[in-house]
């Protein structure tokens, strides 16, 4: 497409070359050297019309003049009735087309208040017979740069509302990143606020719970306790901050694994077949989970299960928590294609699935896979570290490798993240 215009330049100058020299020496006894050289100079500019089309409007206008001047002044047959060639008028009228989609307004009026200027002036130099060639050129080159300029601007228009919608798309995209982190920074506050007040009660009991503590150490628990209790104050603080908007904070503890099985029966009371598969040294707690990871796999099992009910109603889905023996917590959820109708309310979500997600897989150091079966289903795995040398130091290539993979399957059918 990028070609198509300097192929459309080069057979227009092909075509009209030959034809100018002959109507010039055949109609209007111009002489050979002198035909040439004008036909060369009326059309070869029209090579330049698709990069530099007033460029060439520099050439060409005065060649046409001067043309103009020349046939008034022969002999021929038609030079009384016809100055304008209609080689003349049609590589004029192309021209007009090129300029109108690329010049701006301004440049476009002089263009043509120049075209009827030079009509008038050459009636006034020599009248000839028939007026109607330049008239005719004069309304042809207006019609002509009004279509190709209001073109050029309906264009412009589509190019910056799709650079709107492209912009607008990102920030909504960075709001709904803010806001998952905000969420995700919420719900962890009650989990550091518990570790944290069991450091200060650990602190203040030692002296109580072991006998003859040296003097020394009862300071320095006092200053553990009394650091403990500065932490605290300041993440109430910034917890304030998280909830400038005015809602209010859950009250009830944050879920964790041994709330999953309640979250699979409300799946499947909302018309999902639903099976959780959670291994049993979790169920039975003889695994140590931390806190931030069990509620991270809670949350993305909620999410996956979530997209499955709104994109993918009555699809059989699977559930499966366990541990994979290299210190790390499996989450996968996989469901089928959809055995009920979607409907159109539901097929549009706020984008925040798959991006709660990959916050909560970036906060455990872990990594996610999203992405399409090929019976139409979709799948939602994520492994999480159970250990604290790997939590918090993310894998940040992986992670983002396998999100963005999960992102290009959104078109797919079943959990779509939402």
């Amino acid at each position: 497409m990028r070609l198509l215009p300097y192929g459309f330049g080069v057979a227009l100058v092909a075509s009209l070359l030959p034809v100018t020299v002959n109507l010039l020496i055949t109609d209007y006894d111009v002489p050979g050297a002198l035909a040439g050289a004008l036909a060369t100079a009326q059309t070869a500019p029209l090579l330049l019309a698709a990069t530099r089309p007033l460029h060439a409007w520099w050439v060409v206008f005065p060649a046409d003049v001067a043309g103009a001047l020349v046939l008034l002044a022969s002999d021929g047959p038609r030079a009384q009735l016809w100055p304008w060639t209609p080689p003349v008028v049609v590589g004029y009228c192309a021209l007009m087309l090129a300029l109108g989609l690329r010049e701006p307004r301004r440049t476009l009026i002089g263009v043509w208040l120049a075209t009827g200027a030079a009509g008038y002036l050459l009636e006034t130099v020599r009248p000839y017979g028939d007026t109607g060639v330049s008239t005719l050129l004069f309304v042809l080159s207006g019609v002509l740069l009004l279509l190709a300029s209001a073109v050029r601007a309906r264009s412009e228009a589509q190019r910056r509302l799709a650079e709107q919608e492209t912009i607008s798309e990102a920030e909504r995209a960075r709001r709904t990143l803010l806001e998952e982190r905000a969420r995700i920074a919420r719900e962890l506050h009650d989990v550091v606020a518990h570790h944290m007040s069991v450091i200060t009660v650990q602190a203040d009991s030692a002296p109580y719970r072991i006998p003859e503590l040296p003097e020394a150490a009862r300071e320095e628990f006092a200053s553990i306790a009394g650091s403990a209790r500065e932490s605290l104050a300041e993440m109430r603080r910034l917890l304030a901050v998280l909830r400038s908007d005015g809602g209010e904070g859950e009250r009830a503890p944050q879920p964790g694994l041994d709330r999953l099985q309640q979250l699979v029966e409300a799946t499947v009371r909302a018309g999902v077949p639903a099976e959780l598969a959670l291994a049993a040294e979790l169920a039975g707690r003889r695994t140590e989970v931390p806190q931030a990871v069990g509620l991270s796999a809670y949350r993305i099992v909620q999410e996956a299960l979530a997209n499955v009910v709104r994109h993918a109603p009555g699809a059989p889905t699977r559930v499966s928590v366990r541990e994979d023996g290299a210190g790390r917590l499996t989450v996968l959820v996989v469901n089928g294609p959809a055995t009920e109708p979607v409907s159109p309310l539901e097929g549009s979500g706020t984008g925040h699935g798959l991006v709660g997600m990959r916050e909560r897989v970036r906060l455990t150091g872990g990594t996610l896979d999203t992405g399409p079966l090929p019976d139409g289903g979709f799948r939602v795995a994520a492994l999480l570290p159970l250990g604290p040398a790997d939590a918090g130091t993310g894998t940040g290539a992986e992670t983002g490798t396998k999100a963005e993979t999960g992102t290009k399957a959104d078109a797919g059918t079943g959990t779509d993240p939402h």
